[in-house]
């Protein structure tokens, strides 16, 4: 058995993890590679023939796993693409509004060049039809099911948080006789996380890939996600009379934040206050959401039990046509306006930054992470100019950031998840998808605890 870490190889995206089994081979995730040093275009650029992968095993939804499987089918896959049913339909909103991207990046590269040419390094990387064929290739499979690969693999699906749909990889395979496992842990999730399961427990493998996005990092544990939410809106909205705006990704951070806004009205926390969610990608993944109720955790079904559609109260209004997301600018009262995308570098949130941010009696509210270069990023980090829609705006409206919204494990999940682990079983922990930092910090705890760790380089093969 082999092993081979292809993407989130001492950086965090375009998780990419190739399994050998003597001839057969099995790709888990295809995600998006999109690091500051390399242009979309690369991501084609694939260390080996994608031909000849014979299965692909997808953890969850997010672009950084699933977003080049288009390109992997375009330059020659052919087999099947296994993950939890949720996943599926998750990912293919996803896989066509990055369609939607690539293609407004092309006409702007077009209109500089002149009528109806396209920008070299701005050529779509995949079209919808890639996406559709992409979508045919899915073959779903429910949780804690094991599923026969082939005669020497078998797979489960393991629960982990952080987005619905979203698994741990458990691989069980014989190879010459003997019995061998591996698990992929995908994008591990926190506990007491609105909407959302709380990660369940892996079982004890002989080899273990694993995140470690937080590691060296902690949340923050003295306040809930509705006592920080309450604080923050008290303050902008009912205080100030003002308007709070919340840059929030629009599958899974979105209907989080509903849940938690619906818990706080309906419970009579606070006054009622208008809730705009301005984004018709939201309001779709939202219906997938409905449509997998059975699994979001016991309490958003006690609360639907009870009080009826977490993702629905009397004062929030989904947003549809982008003339209604511009009439929102004419809503004078004190409002909470939800919007995409969580780093401010495109979507309906640049109309409302570009007429708010010289408003003082707004507040901006990020509630996860902003790369470098972001718009988000200079926000949070206090330029008091910022460059929105070809212009340049003075910052008067007030920065805030909070991290009880994040959907990752910090330091001490990600830690737990390894310890549970028999140390005499299991002979390697392999760290992916984190900064340099993070993973020598989370390896440095793990060889504290008695765990041999990897931190793999990219494309370099390892026998297991």
């Amino acid at each position: 058995m082999k092993l081979t870490i292809h993407g989130a190889a001492r950086q965090v995206t375009g998780s990419m993890h190739l399994l050998e089994v003597d001839q057969y081979k099995i790709l888990v995730d295809c995600g998006l590679d999109y690091e500051k040093d390399r242009s979309i275009q690369t991501n084609e650029d694939f260390p080996f023939n994608p031909g000849d992968i014979d299965v692909v095993i997808l953890t969850h939804a997010h672009i950084d796993h699933s977003g080049n499987l288009p390109t992997l089918i375009r330059l020659g896959f052919n087999g099947q693409i296994l993950c939890t049913p949720p996943t599926a339909d998750l990912t293919e909103l996803l896989l066509l509004d990055s369609v939607n991207i690539f293609m407004r990046k092309a006409h702007k590269g077009s209109n500089k060049r002149g009528k109806g040419k396209f920008n070299t390094g701005a050529q779509p990387l995949y079209l919808q039809k890639h996406v559709m064929d992409t979508v045919e290739r899915f073959v779903t499979i429910g949780f804690n099911r094991p599923f026969r690969i082939n005669g020497n693999v078998e797979l489960t699906f393991i629960p982990v948080g952080h987005l619905l749909g979203a698994a741990s990889a458990v691989l069980k395979v014989t190879e010459h006789g003997e019995e061998k496992s591996i698990a992929f842990t995908g994008d591990i999730g926190r506990k007491n996380y609105p909407v959302l399961n709380d990660p369940e427990e892996l079982p004890q493998v002989d080899y273990l890939v694993s995140e470690s996005t937080y590691g060296g990092r902690y949340h923050t544990k003295d306040k809930s996600v509705e006592e920080t939410l309450i604080e923050v809106i008290d303050k902008a909205c009912v205080k100030e009379q003002g308007r709070l705006i919340i840059p929030a990704f629009s599958i899974g951070r979105t209907q989080s934040l509903v849940y938690a806004l619906n818990k706080i009205f309906t419970e009579g926390k606070l006054p009622q206050v208008k809730v705009f969610v301005d984004s018709p990608m939201a309001t779709m993944a939202t219906g997938i959401f409905r449509k997998y109720h059975s699994l979001v955790n016991q309490e958003a079904q006690a609360f639907y039990k009870d009080k009826g559609d977490e993702f629905e109260f009397d004062n929030l209004t989904y947003v549809e046509t982008l003339k209604d997301s511009r009439q929102i600018s004419n809503y004078y009262e004190p409002c909470i306006i939800i919007s995409s995308a969580g780093m401010l570098e495109g979507g309906r949130i640049q109309d409302h930054l570009f007429y708010n941010i010289q408003n003082y009696y707004c507040t901006i509210l990020f509630i996860g992470y902003c790369a470098k270069g972001t718009l988000g990023f200079r926000l949070l980090r206090g330029d008091p100019i910022v460059h929105i829609k070809d212009r340049e705006l003075a910052v008067y409206a007030t920065i805030k950031k909070t991290d009880v919204l994040s959907a990752h494990g910090d330091h001490d999940d990600l830690l737990n998840n390894i310890k549970h682990q028999d140390k005499t079983k299991l002979k390697k922990v392999f760290l992916v998808h984190g900064e340099g930092e993070s993973m020598k910090l989370l390896a440095d705890a793990c060889e504290d605890a008695g765990y041999s760790v990897t931190i793999p380089e990219k494309d370099v093969v390892y026998d297991l």
